[in-house]
């Protein structure tokens, strides 16, 4: 009896076995045929890491008979393990009779050059390569194997740094040539066929750490909400798509008082203010129609509907100057045909003239006024200066030095004109004219690389300071 009854239920797991494999895959060719059926006369490049997702991915679209080629990036962050990954990927290509592509990155180090996180230097790294791959073996679309619960992580993640609406949209299926064809299935389905059919994958054992914050959010924070609310991940699909149809709304709204406000002459935009005013809330419809220019401090732009003519602000890339009764906005980039570079409050790095990272630092309290503030303030490199921010008027200036321009050079007495002193260093002709300066309210701050201005030093320890770095 006993042997009758666990074969019996062998049978039976067999058959669930059968029966949901055959659904998945049914499931995936149908999403494929109704919303991605370009797809299948296309070639395609898999982004693979050897983990489950990408895993997974890979045998769906093998069984469906889709054209794929696989690529992997090993960015030498786990030594053994990022190796036995690429071994993996070649055995499975093998296996699979599909070509596998592999390069290795040295992440570390263009992290370190570029000065960005190691997170966002491998996904620089991963996405300049596959452009670089498709164009080589002329492929048509990137595949990545997001997920269900990758919407959900990305959700919660752009929530806590604060967002419109369109931070808020969930990842697209379709972006330019990536596509993204496992979004409307779920980790745990994915979890189940891989086991069911005993594939094999990878494991990456950065992802159970929870010192990045999309892995805190899966770790502690998704489980938390499936408990409270099982069917989190349906009822979070309908919410995405809710938000979609209220900002195709917005969109609409947006595009038909556009035709009474916005008026594009030559490269200048011009936004003019009466109309925006009669609006009902003038700093929504502002963010709506800037939100695509990298600004940040709104109160501010919205306060330049009543300023005064000249005023204006700045972002990382554009200029928002109110004339009259008119917002002209334009790119910073046109100021720069006149050899003028601007800097503004919020800016990070720059790599155009020069390449320079912008820090504002406050010195600890403990600090003040003792010797741990020299670590804050002073350097032995004439690449690295550090100035008081209470004593700079934004936006800075960063130009090439002009006859009859002078400065106060720290560590001489009195003012000094830069052709004296590039004369006094000795500096050739060539050095001279590489030479840029930088400058606040028309007044020389730094020679950049060579002497900062005794008048913009940081004095009696000041709590709030700009250190400015060449990279």
């Amino acid at each position: 009896m006993l042997a009758k009854s666990k074969s019996h239920e062998t049978g039976f797991i067999k058959r669930k076995l059968v029966t949901f494999t055959q659904v998945m895959i049914r499931a995936f060719n149908q999403h494929i045929n109704t919303n991605l059926p370009f797809l299948k006369s296309k070639k395609l490049l898999v982004a693979i890491s050897g983990g489950i997702d990408s895993v997974v991915l890979t045998h769906l679209l093998y069984r469906t008979k889709l054209n794929i080629s696989l690529a992997h990036c090993n960015f030498s962050l786990r030594g053994k393990e990022s190796n036995k990954d690429e071994q993996f990927i070649h055995q499975l290509g093998k296996t699979l009779n599909i070509p596998a592509y592999s390069i290795t990155f040295n992440t570390s180090s263009y992290a370190k050059e570029k000065g960005i996180s190691t997170q966002m230097a491998a996904r620089d790294l991963r996405y300049n390569w596959f452009k670089q791959l498709c164009k080589k073996q002329k492929l048509d679309y990137v595949i990545t194997a997001h997920h269900k619960d990758d919407e959900i992580e990305t959700f919660i993640i752009n929530l806590t740094r604060g967002t419109g609406l369109d931070g808020l949209k969930g990842i697209t299926a379709i972006n330019n040539n990536i596509v993204r064809p496992l979004l409307p299935f779920s980790q745990e389905e994915i979890l189940i066929y891989a086991t069911k059919n005993k594939l094999q994958w990878r494991e990456d054992s950065s992802n159970s750490s929870i010192k990045y914050i999309r892995n805190k959010i899966r770790h502690k924070v998704v489980p938390i909400l499936k408990e409270i609310n099982p069917n989190l991940l349906n009822s979070f699909s309908n919410t995405l798509d809710y938000l979609n149809d209220s900002r195709q709304i917005i969109s609409d709204r947006i595009e038909q008082v556009s035709k009474n406000i916005i008026t594009q002459i030559d490269n200048e935009t011009h936004f003019n203010c009466n109309e925006i005013l009669k609006l009902s809330n003038p700093k929504a419809y502002l963010y709506e129609f800037l939100k695509s220019y990298n600004f940040t401090e709104w109160n501010d732009v919205c306060e330049l509907l009543n300023a005064q003519s000249g005023k204006q602000i700045f972002s990382k890339t554009h200029q928002l100057l109110k004339n009259r009764d008119v917002l002209i906005l334009t790119e910073i980039k046109l100021q720069k045909e006149a050899g003028n570079y601007i800097i503004n409050r919020n800016t990070e790095k720059i790599s155009d003239p020069i390449k320079l990272k912008f820090e504002t630092i406050h010195i600890p309290s403990e600090g003040k006024n003792t010797k741990s503030a020299y670590d804050y303030i002073f350097s032995d490199s004439e690449k690295i200066i550090s100035l008081d921010l209470n004593k700079l008027q934004f936006p800075l200036l960063i130009r090439k030095w002009q006859k009859g321009d002078y400065f106060f050079p720290v560590g001489l007495k009195g003012k000094k004109k830069l052709s004296k002193f590039f004369k006094d260093e000795k500096l050739s002709i060539l050095e001279k004219e590489n030479t840029w300066i930088l400058t606040s309210n028309n007044e020389i701050v730094w020679v950049i690389g060579k002497r900062l201005d005794d008048r913009f030093k940081v004095t009696n320890f000041a709590a709030k300071l700009l250190k400015i770095k060449i990279l």
